[in-house]
C-alpha cells in the first residue's frame, strides 16, 4: 500500500490545498493528511476546528476519488510523522519559484534524517497558484469576499471569525 503525508497547518484549509488533496489521491492508496499543530504560527483556526475543516474537505474529495484519507494532528519533526503514519512519500503543493527554495531545503534536511520517504512536489492548478492561508486570512479580517479562496463551509467559518 502507497501511503502518502500531505502536511501542513491548514489556517485555514484552501482550494489550493484540495486540489492538492484530490490529485494527491492519483498518486497513493491512503492520503494521511498531517494538520501540524504550530503555536508559533499563531494559528486563527484553533486544531479541533482546522481538523474539522479538513476532514469536511476531505469527505468531499473521497466522495469523487475513492481511496483512503486519515487526518493525523502532528507536533513532532515530520520526519517523524511520516515514520508514525507509515507514509513513505511527503506530497507537497508549490504555488510559485519562492516556495521552491524553502521546500529544497527541508528535502535536504528530510533525506538526511530517512532516506527511504521520497518528496513529491504537486504544483497547484494556474487558478489557485495565488491562494496562501495568509493572504485569505487577511482578507476576510478587512471584510473581504473569499469565496474564491475557500470552500463554503470555510468562507462561513472565517466570517463567523471576524464578525
Amino acid at each position: 500500500m502507497r501511503i502518502g503525508l500531505y502536511p501542513g497547518t491548514f489556517d485555514p484549509v484552501t482550494l489550493g490545498h484540495t486540489d492538492i488533496i484530490q490529485r494527491a489521491m492519483v498518486l497513493v492508496d491512503r492520503l494521511v493528511i498531517g494538520v501540524a499543530i504550530n503555536r508559533d504560527k499563531g494559528p486563527l483556526f484553533s486544531l479541533e476546528e482546522r481538523v474539522a475543516m479538513v476532514k469536511a474537505e476531505s469527505e468531499a474529495i473521497l466522495a469523487r476519488t475513492g481511496g483512503e484519507i486519515v487526518v493525523h494532528p502532528f507536533e513532532n519533526l515530520l520526519i517523524d510523522c511520516a515514520r508514525d503514519v507509515g507514509a513513505t512519500i511527503i506530497v507537497r503543493g508549490l504555488r510559485a519559484v519562492a516556495d521552491f527554495e524553502y521546500e529544497f531545503q527541508m528535502v535536504g534536511m528530510n533525506r538526511a534524517l530517512d532516506s527511504s520517504i521520497e518528496t513529491v512536489f504537486l504544483m497547484a492548478d494556474a487558478r489557485r497558484q495565488a491562494i496562501a492561508s495568509k493572504l485569505v486570512k487577511e482578507i476576510a479580517r478587512l471584510g473581504g469576499d473569499v469565496s474564491n479562496f475557500v470552500p463554503p463551509t470555510v468562507c462561513t467559518a472565517l466570517m463567523a471569525k471576524f464578525a
